[in-house]
């Protein structure tokens, strides 16, 4: 969020300062609501099909602290984008062997997605105005209700956003997880030796991204995205 915020403060610091407010908490709110949302979905379904360890631990919980992870928040503020502390699977100890830690790996995004959808409901029946989710001078415009309606729309846009990027079968985010469990085993064990390579190169397409401004997720997951969108809210995000 700061980082790309910078420009409006190089270029009109009055301005920041009236419309940052509004960023940080909107999108805050969003992000902490996702994040936590889709890890307590993975620890639920761990849960369900027999892994207590989650449990142990104390994710399984609604509470946004135990699913914080230091970087990823870090990487909310400076760039308005993150991730939640992974939550920890004993995969012997799960029904369905691989199978089952695809659901588990699953669950996450999915839970997003059902979240986003439950969401638009609100604005689609009417109790709530439909707005661009970037565009921050709405509260100003509209009070607090046109605050909710951002807050809103924003939350549904980055719980679409969190679930298809969490889908890319890229390590370590659960679309690997889910490739694992449907891939015959002898392909699924190729594909687990790249495991290690994944967390640096996935480091290094963000940074690509956020100071050169090459948009490689954008257009990985921009589409796929403004699809769910258009389905949920009759407008597309990007």
């Amino acid at each position: 969020m700061l980082l790309g915020s910078l420009d409006l403060l190089l270029s009109n610091p009055l301005e920041f300062l009236r419309v940052f407010p509004v960023i940080l908490v909107t999108v805050g709110v969003a992000l902490l609501l996702a994040i936590t949302i889709h890890e307590f979905s993975h620890a639920l379904a761990a849960y369900l099909l027999g892994d207590t360890t989650a449990r142990r631990l104390g994710r399984l919980t609604l509470n946004p602290i135990r699913h914080l992870d230091p970087m990823g928040t870090v990487l909310m503020l400076l760039v308005g984008f993150g991730w939640g502390k992974p939550v920890p699977v004993n995969g012997l100890a799960l029904k369905g062997g691989r199978q089952g830690m695809a659901a588990v790996a699953a669950a996450g995004p999915l839970s997003n997605l059902v979240a986003a959808f439950l969401l638009s409901l609100l604005i689609r029946a009417g109790l709530l105005g439909l707005s661009s989710p970037f565009f921050f001078d709405a509260p100003f415009a509209t009070g607090l209700n046109g605050l909710l309606s951002q807050m809103v729309v924003i939350i549904i846009s980055y719980n679409i956003i969190l679930a298809v990027f969490n889908l890319i079968p890229m390590f370590p985010l659960d679309g690997s997880g889910v490739a694992l469990g449907l891939l015959p085993a002898n392909l699924a064990r190729g594909y687990a030796r790249l495991e290690r390579y994944g967390p640096a190169l996935l480091m290094t397409v963000i940074a690509i991204d956020t100071f050169a401004h090459m948009g490689i997720l954008s257009r990985i997951v921009g589409p796929v995205v403004n699809y769910i969108a258009r389905l949920f809210l009759n407008q597309g995000i990007f």
